[in-house]
C-alpha cells in the first residue's frame, strides 16, 4: 500500500485520482485545498487529514515522516494548470513521486526546468495522458502501424464541451492561468494526434477566441482540420435533441473512430501503469506542450485548410 497526498483536493478533477487511488487498494493520507467544499472525501478517505493552508499541510506531511516513519509516496496535482510545476517541485522535495493532471505545464521551458530538478534526486514526474489508454485510441495507434501507409493521413477533430457563465469567471477563463481552451480543452486530443501520427511540421490558426478556437495542424503522418468550442450553439442538432453536452469527432481518411465512451475507468488505469513503473513522462508530455504553446502564439490567417465547421 503505498501512500498519496493530493492537492487541489476540492477540484473537478480529483474525485477521479481519488478513485484511482482507492480502486488500486492506496491510501490517502493527507489532502489540501483553499477552498473546503470537500465531502467527496466521505466517500473515498473519510480519515484521512485535510488542510486549508499549505503550511499545515506541509507540517503535517513532515509530523508523519519524522514522528511517526511514515512516508509520503506520490502527491497527486490536481490544481490550476498555471500551479502545476510549483506544486510538482514540492513533491520532489519532500521525497515523493509526483502525479500532475493535464496541462502538465503551459509553456515549453517549464518543462526544461522540471526536468533538472527531476533528474538532482530520484523521484519522477508521471503525467495524465489517459487518451492514450483508451481502448479505441490504441487501436487506431496500432491499425497506423500496420498499414504502413506512404501519404498522410486526412483528419477532422471536432471537440464541443460546453461550459456555463461561470467558466469565464473562474481560474479557467483567466488564459494566463489556463491557458486558454487551446491548453485547458484540447491538450489531451493534441498529445494524442502527435502521439500516433508523429511531431508538429505546420500549424496555421483562423479562429482563436475565449470561447473557440480552429486551425489546421500538419504531423509527420497526418493533415488535421480541428475544432475547439466551450460554446452550446456549436452542438449538432442531434446532440442538442439528446440532452447532451458534449460532441467529441475524429474522422480519419473518412471513417469515424468510436469514441463515444470508455473514459470512466482511465485515470485508475493511468495510476495502474504509474505504480507498475510505466507512468508517462515529462518527454512524452512535451510534444503537446509544444504544440498548444505555439497554437497559442501563433498569428491568425483568414485563408488555409479549414475545418468544416468554418465553411458553413
Amino acid at each position: 500500500m503505498k501512500n498519496f497526498a493530493v492537492i487541489g483536493v476540492a477540484g473537478y478533477i480529483a474525485e477521479r485520482h481519488l478513485r484511482a487511488i482507492k480502486d488500486t487498494g492506496n491510501n490517502l493520507i493527507a489532502s489540501l485545498d483553499k477552498n473546503d467544499s470537500v465531502g467527496i472525501l466521505d466517500s473515498y478517505f473519510p480519515k484521512s487529514s485535510f488542510f486549508v493552508e499549505f503550511e499545515r499541510f506541509d507540517r503535517y506531511i513532515e509530523k508523519l515522516k519524522r514522528q511517526e516513519n511514515v512516508q509520503l509516496d506520490y502527491v497527486s496535482v490536481c490544481t490550476p494548470n498555471y500551479l502545476h510545476d510549483s506544486h510538482i517541485r514540492m513533491a520532489l522535495r519532500r521525497g515523493a513521486d509526483a502525479i500532475c493532471e493535464k496541462p502538465l505545464v503551459l509553456n515549453p521551458w517549464n518543462i526544461d526546468a522540471l526536468e533538472a530538478i527531476e533528474a538532482e534526486g530520484e523521484n519522477s514526474i508521471n503525467a495524465v495522458l489517459q487518451l492514450r489508454l483508451h481502448s479505441s485510441v490504441i487501436a487506431l495507434k496500432d491499425k497506423i502501424i500496420s498499414q504502413k501507409k506512404t501519404s498522410k493521413y486526412e483528419i477532422d477533430l471536432t471537440y464541443i464541451t460546453s461550459r456555463g457563465n461561470w467558466y469565464g469567471i473562474s481560474w479557467k477563463g483567466d488564459e494566463s492561468k489556463s491557458g486558454g481552451i487551446i491548453t485547458n480543452i484540447g491538450i489531451h486530443f493534441f498529445d494524442m494526434l502527435t502521439w500516433i501520427f508523429g511531431k508538429e511540421q505546420e500549424s496555421d490558426v483562423y479562429l482563436r477566441e475565449f470561447n473557440k478556437a480552429s486551425g489546421y495542424l500538419e504531423l509527420e503522418n497526418a493533415r488535421v482540420r480541428w475544432f475547439l468550442s466551450i460554446d452550446e450553439c456549436d452542438l449538432p442538432n442531434e446532440i442538442i435533441t439528446s440532452g447532451k453536452r458534449t460532441y467529441r469527432s475524429i474522422v480519419v481518411d473518412g471513417e469515424e473512430l468510436e469514441f463515444s465512451d470508455g473514459f470512466t475507468d482511465l485515470h485508475t488505469k493511468t495510476y495502474q501503469e504509474i505504480l507498475s513503473g510505466k507512468g508517462f513522462s515529462l518527454q512524452e508530455a512535451r510534444a503537446s506542450i509544444e504544440t498548444v504553446y505555439n497554437i497559442r502564439n501563433t498569428k491568425i490567417i483568414n485563408k488555409g485548410f479549414k475545418h468544416p465547421y468554418l465553411c458553413k
